[in-house]
């Protein structure tokens, strides 16, 4: 996989008064900032972790148009690319605390540092869900994973298996199946899913299994995994499984801790918003994997972005 430029970011800032803030540096934050850079609004963003967002772990995006296939590295480096060439400024700090309410929002951060604008964005992603079974703690970075593109190629040559039934499962099953000897899809139910594109490919690779119905109840070993425990959801039926990785694809968790007592929220934590990626709170806006939303993906995020920096021009009139 190529290498960009995308390790970490340089803090830019030197004023503490803008127009809008955003919060998260992934392709909602990044389309949001280029339009209201275009529309003359002074724009910061915060990301405390890598410019582009999680695009930047995925090893290939194959649905975003205008490319039928491009690494997630390469794409996020182009977001970042076009939103420099606007003029959108970047912070490498950590948002701490939100004041929402009233025309003018208070963003203070990990620095001390406390910023304003009229106008917050929220596009702070999702997380992993977790399993939740015995061992998937323990076994965090000793062969389990959330990550295919990061640890795969500690699994070269050896079996692993994959839990989940979504694109995300079987896209990273495909990869993994290009460096392990094995790859095992483990899935609750008795159909994927992933697209139906994705599922055609995955069945046509001969070291790729299905195991259906099934659910992981345990991950063992000793010093690192070597076995995960399997229940049939339709016998009860239990069995061990030998295995060296456990890669797990079982969901998301938005990242809505900074506003959820402040916006309105779904019962998982999604923000709610209208169509103009509005919240409930005037000049509050949610777009890309944090929002309540039927499709999480790179395009929609993007989109959400750009419906969101339009709107909140009205602001500004």
């Amino acid at each position: 996989m190529p290498m960009f430029n995308l390790s970490g970011l340089s803090n830019e800032v030197k004023e503490k008064d803008y127009d809008v803030v955003i919060v998260g540096a992934g392709p909602g934050g990044l389309s949001a900032a280029i339009y209201a850079r275009r529309a003359g609004l002074k724009t910061l963003v915060f990301e405390r972790a890598t410019e582009g967002g999680q695009i930047t772990l995925t090893n290939m995006v194959e649905d975003y148009p205008g490319f039928s296939t491009i690494s997630g590295g390469e794409l996020a480096e182009r977001f970042v690319d076009h939103a420099r060439e606007f003029g959108v400024k970047f912070a490498n700090e950590e948002v701490m605390e939100l004041s929402l309410q009233g025309d003018l929002k208070k963003i203070k951060t990990d620095m001390g540092n406390e910023y304003t604008a009229k106008v917050v964005i929220m596009a702070t992603g999702s997380n992993p869900r977790k399993l939740g079974v015995p061992g998937e703690n323990k076994f965090a970075n000793r062969g389990v994973s959330y990550c295919a593109v990061c640890d795969g190629s500690f699994f070269k040559g050896k079996e692993v298996v994959v839990i989940g039934g979504g694109d995300s499962a079987v896209e990273e099953g495909i990869y993994l199946s290009k460096i392990a000897s094995k790859v095992r899809i483990i899935h609750r139910r008795d159909k994927l899913r992933a697209q139906k594109i994705v599922q055609e490919r995955a069945f046509k690779i001969p070291n790729i299994e299905f195991i259906w119905d099934t659910v992981v109840t345990e991950i063992g070993g000793k010093d690192a995994v070597e076995y995960v425990t399997l229940k049939n959801v339709k016998s009860g039926e239990t069995s061990k499984l030998e295995t060296s990785g456990v890669f797990i694809y079982v969901g998301l968790v938005p990242n809505s801790e900074l506003v959820k007592n402040v916006v309105d929220v779904d019962q998982n934590g999604f923000i709610f918003t209208d169509e103009h990626m509005e919240t409930n709170v005037k000049g509050v806006y949610a777009v890309g994997d944090v929002r309540k939303t039927v499709l999480r993906q790179v395009v929609t995020a993007a989109a959400d972005g750009a419906i969101a920096g339009v709107d909140l021009t009205k602001y500004f009139d």
